[in-house]
């Protein structure tokens, strides 16, 4: 198939929106998006990003029946551990049409690389458990799953805890 991952750019946030949906709507969260284009721009293109993007593009000439050229995309940002340096990927996505034809592992290979020309230790990301699909085709690619071997548990604050929890804050 014929594509090209790239860097994603500010006037690909609607795409990358529409995406976003999709991938709710198939991990059954579609309520849970609270952000739209706006968010993405101003998150992802100022002079502060908050999280970088990669896109899967079609030629013109092989778009989708809806007129789309943008059929993937992978949304990652930096963290840091006691290891070093690391690549979190909060998010893969290809169109259900486009699978299995190279551009999940080639969005995900370029993360990797990213991540190296960063000095990232490693790549990190969540598989719900139920999505196997995705769970086997990261493993076939080498990644481990450490959730049963290191006991992690995956912790949030949010809403009214969060907030709570800021207010707890001491004073400056």
């Amino acid at each position: 198939m014929n594509f090209k991952v790239r860097i994603a750019e500010r006037e690909d946030c609607k795409d990358i929106s529409r995406l976003m949906m999709e991938l709710a709507v198939f991990e059954k969260m579609p309520e849970q998006v609270k952000i739209t284009h706006t968010e993405l721009e101003r998150d992802g293109f100022s002079p502060n990003p908050f999280y970088e993007c990669l896109v899967a593009e079609l030629p013109e000439e092989n778009k989708t029946k809806e007129g789309h050229t943008i059929v993937g995309y992978a949304l990652y940002f930096y963290t840091y551990t006691w290891q070093g340096r690391s690549v979190y990927m909060e998010d893969l996505y290809v169109m259900p049409e486009f699978r299995g034809k190279g551009l999940g592992k080639e969005l995900m290979s370029k993360v990797a690389q990213v991540g190296k020309e960063k000095q990232c230790v490693r790549l990190q990301l969540s598989v719900l458990d139920w999505n196997t699909p995705s769970l086997d085709f990261y493993v076939a690619k080498g990644a481990k799953d450490h959730t049963a071997s290191e006991g992690l548990h995956l912790i949030r604050f949010d809403g009214q805890a969060f907030d709570n929890l800021a207010k707890e804050a001491p004073r400056d």
